[in-house]
Order: C-alpha cells, then sequence, then structure tokens
C-alpha cells in the first residue's frame, strides 16, 4: 500500500471518529434511551421472564393428564441347558416387542382442577414479572436522577470552590493594602478548604452514581438530558391512587390469581374421592428358538389386547382427607395473603404519596431560597465593598447561597423519584409510558408457543369435558390469553 492511499485512510478513520464524537456530544442520553437499554439487557428482568417461562411449561405438563402415553418394550432372551446322560446341549433363544396405548378417559376432575391451577400460576407469575419490571423501572428513574443531581451538585461544588479563590485572592490584595486583618485572610483560607473537601466528596458521589447507572443499565452514563415531566401519568388526588391500586397494582393481582390456584388444588385434593377410568390397548409379537440334536424349530405369536379400566377408591388409611384439609389451609392462606396484599398497597400508596406531597412542598421553598439566598449574597458583597459588611460576612452568605443551590438539586430528584414510586404503587409504571420507543416483552407469545407444540390430541377437549362431569366444583379461574396483544 502507498504512502498517500495510508495517508487518505488515516484521515477518514480520524474524520469518521470525530464526527462520531460531534454526535454522541450532540445527542444527550434520554431517560427513556436508559430504560430501553436496561429493559432489554437488565439480568433480574431477564432472570425473571425466564422464571415466568417455567411456570407456562406447568399448563403444558397438566393438559397431559388428557393425552395418550404411547410406549415399545422388547426383550431378548437366551439359555443353553446341559442335560445328563452325555445327551447334546439345548440352546433356547426368544425375542419379542410390545406396543402398548394408554389413554385416559376420566380422572374424577383432577386433571382439569390441576389445569386451572397451573393457568392461575401463570397469571399471577405474569403479575410477578410485572412487579419486577416496574420495580427495576423504579431502579433506572433514580439511578438517572442520582447521577444528574450529583453532576449538578459537581457542578456548584466547582464554582463555590472558583468564587471562594477569588474571595481568597482578594482578601490578600486588601490585606496587602492595609483594609483588612490576617484574621480576614485566614477566614477566606479555611472556607476555601472546606470547599475543596468539599468538591471532592461530590466527585466521589459521582462515580458512585455512576457505577449504581451502569449496574442497572447496562453502560456508563454520559451527556444525560432533563427528564420528562410524570405529571401527566399522575393521578389528581390520593383516592385515585387507592383505587388504582386495588385494581392493577400486581402485588394484589398476583395474591388473587394464587387464591385462585390454591382453591382449584382443593379441588384437585378432593378428587382423590372419585372413580378413575382409562382405556389401554396393546399390540405384541414373540419369537422363539429351541436348537438341538435332532431338534430345531422357530415360534412366533402375535398378541392384540385392550380393555377398560375403573379403579373406585375405598380406603387409602386418612391420605386423601389429610390432603384435602392441607389444600383447605392453603387457600385460607392464599386467602389471607390476598387481603394482606390489599392493605400493603393502600400502604405503599400512602406513604408514596406523602413523600411526593413533601418533596414537592420543599421544591417550592427550595426554589424560594435559592432565590432569597442569591439576593442577599450580590447584597452582601456590595456592601463590604463600601464597609458595611466583614469578609465573614460574604463567606457566610456564600456558603448558603451554595448550600442552597445543592438543596434545590436535591428536592428536584426527591420530586421526580417520588412521582415515579407513585406510579409503582398503582401498578401503573409500564415501560411504554416512559419510553415510547421499547416494545414490552410479551409473556403470551411464549405461552402460545409450548401450549401449542407437539402433544396435542384432536379428542383432547371431549376428554377434558368428560373429566369435568360430577367432579368438584372449582371456581372460574381467568385462563391465559394466546398471542400477543
Amino acid at each position: 500500500m502507498s504512502n498517500r492511499r495510508r495517508a487518505g485512510l488515516l484521515a477518514a478513520a480520524c474524520g469518521a471518529g470525530l464526527m462520531a464524537g460531534l454526535l454522541s456530544v450532540a445527542h444527550a442520553e434520554t431517560l427513556a434511551d436508559a430504560i430501553a437499554l436496561a429493559y432489554q439487557t437488565n439480568p433480574t428482568l431477564q432472570q425473571q421472564r425466564a422464571s415466568a417461562r417455567i411456570v407456562d411449561e406447568g399448563v403444558v405438563q397438566a393438559k397431559t393428564g388428557f393425552r395418550p402415553t404411547v410406549g415399545v418394550t422388547a426383550d431378548i432372551t437366551g439359555s443353553e441347558t446341559d442335560p445328563p446322560g452325555g445327551r447334546a446341549n439345548v440352546k433356547t433363544s426368544g425375542s419379542s416387542a410390545t406396543l402398548s396405548v394408554s389413554q385416559p378417559l376420566y380422572t374424577g376432575g383432577r386433571v382439569s382442577a390441576t389445569l386451572s391451577a397451573a393457568e392461575a400460576d401463570v397469571l399471577a407469575a405474569r403479575e410477578n414479572l410485572r412487579a419486577v419490571e416496574q420495580s427495576v423501572l423504579v431502579s433506572v428513574v433514580q439511578a438517572y436522577v442520582d447521577v444528574r443531581r450529583d453532576q449538578e451538585r459537581l457542578r456548584i461544588a466547582k464554582e463555590n470552590v472558583a468564587v471562594l479563590q477569588r474571595q481568597l485572592e482578594e482578601s490578600k490584595a486588601r490585606f496587602d493594602v492595609g483594609e483588612i486583618t490576617r484574621t480576614d485572610v485566614a477566614q477566606s483560607q479555611a472556607r476555601l478548604a472546606s470547599a475543596k473537601a468539599g468538591l471532592s466528596a461530590a466527585q466521589a458521589q459521582l462515580e458512585i452514581s455512576r457505577a449504581s447507572y451502569s449496574a442497572v443499565v447496562g453502560q456508563t452514563p454520559g451527556d444525560l438530558a432533563p427528564e420528562p415531566s410524570l405529571a401527566g401519568l399522575l393521578p389528581g388526588a390520593v383516592d385515585q391512587a387507592f383505587d388504582a391500586a386495588q385494581t392493577t397494582n400486581p402485588g394484589v393481582t398476583a395474591a388473587k390469581y394464587n387464591e385462585e390456584a390454591a382453591a382449584a388444588r382443593v379441588a384437585v385434593a378432593r378428587a382423590g374421592y372419585r372413580p378413575t377410568v382409562s382405556a389401554r390397548a396393546g399390540l405384541g409379537y414373540s419369537a422363539g428358538r429351541t436348537a438341538g440334536v435332532g431338534s430345531q424349530f422357530d415360534d412366533y405369536s402375535r398378541t392384540i389386547s385392550g380393555g377398560i379400566t375403573a379403579s373406585v377408591p375405598i380406603f387409602t388409611g386418612g391420605l386423601t382427607t389429610s390432603q384435602v384439609r392441607a389444600a383447605t389451609e392453603r387457600e385460607n392462606a392464599a386467602r389471607g395473603a390476598t387481603e394482606s396484599a390489599k392493605r400493603t398497597a393502600i400502604q405503599q400508596v400512602s406513604n408514596a404519596w406523602s413523600n411526593l406531597t413533601a418533596s414537592r412542598a420543599a421544591l417550592v421553598s427550595n426554589e424560594e431560597q435559592v432565590r432569597a439566598s442569591r439576593i442577599a449574597f450580590e447584597g452582601v458583597r456590595q456592601e463590604q465593598q463600601v464597609g458595611l459588611r466583614t469578609t465573614l460576612d460574604v463567606l457566610n452568605a456564600q456558603l448558603e447561597l451554595s448550600n442552597a443551590e445543592v438543596a434545590l438539586v436535591g428536592a428536584r430528584r426527591d420530586e421526580y423519584l417520588a412521582s415515579a414510586v407513585v406510579l409503582q404503587a398503582m401498578g401503573q409504571l409500564g415501560v411504554s409510558k416512559l419510553s415510547s420507543t421499547s416494545t414490552a416483552y410479551d409473556p403470551k407469545a411464549s405461552y402460545d408457543r409450548v401450549t401449542h407444540s407437539v402433544g396435542w390430541v384432536p379428542w383432547e377437549p371431549v376428554v377434558e369435558a368428560i373429566d369435568k362431569v360430577g367432579a368438584p366444583s372449582v371456581k372460574p379461574a381467568s385462563r391465559p390469553s394466546n398471542g400477543a396483544n
């Protein structure tokens, strides 16, 4: 390759790198970008989605109780007999193969109830997934606003150091001409040293927040754009938040589905009192061979068998009764868990709304404090120049202004995070509301795929209908829907 060619490629590479750098600077990372990345790559979410897919398999496994089972057995034998009297050995060999088919016809409602419990488990798993999704989204929001808060704190700390550095230089100049004493210079030096320590602390805190952001989102934060307002998503009154939490809080809805599953498992246990009926059929082949002196022959046979078997439990030593009692108590526990989930949701909404109200009030107060502190600082500086204020007065005014600005930055962060937590308590913190470019994960797609996999037989609905005849009643559960919304 010629030198001119190398120079051209190098220039093109440098130009591309420069353009990429300019584009990265021009395009600040937004909260929607962070949420979209975390929603696709966060390991906690990936783990919970896999757990939900595992629960989907429970429906498939329950449906196998309506389906036939087919098996093949094969056997090969051989023997050699050494008779007395010096006669020739007798060798015998044989082989057999059997194809068997078994079809459940009636299980007393056990399989139907097991299927209802599995379907309720799927719905509960989806709500648990939604709860984890909301928790991760809150973590992303918190990490985002924490980084922005600490970036602002670092900026304020740098400005404070710069102001105090100028104040120290001014104090030294005035000391040289005899306008102030060494005490004034020492006060300026002390405040500057304190400000530099605060700057170091602000830098460390920013790095900590950046590390937390990387852990949740999956990449190091760059230039973060201001977060969008959540005011449009929040209810106008706390009563609306309470009502929403009763129906959309994932903890409440998951508890309701768990209660449905527990009720179905009571029916599973009660099915142990009822008879079961199944049909079976078999086709077998066997062959035998005997070899000896003057004797050699083969035997072949084919066997076809079939039948219907009915089994009626008469005495189980109290096992079935004990299982029913245990399942009933589990249902009682699940019912109590539902009520507990409702109370917890109300508490979460109450706490989150109180924090939001307090944060909003603090934000208003801090904005007024910053405005007044800035006016006071400018006034003290002007008064110092005409001898009405001391150096310490100026330093105190600067400190109050810096503290007020830091408090305002923290108040903005607290108010935004409190808004997100209110939406989480209501159960309405969805990824589509925070990131319009993200496609929500659809657990129904996995459910549809596994429930329509190999194994289904045409007569399965008929067997399911027969199995429900005279079976213990099961509270109708909301069945998982197939396909995406």
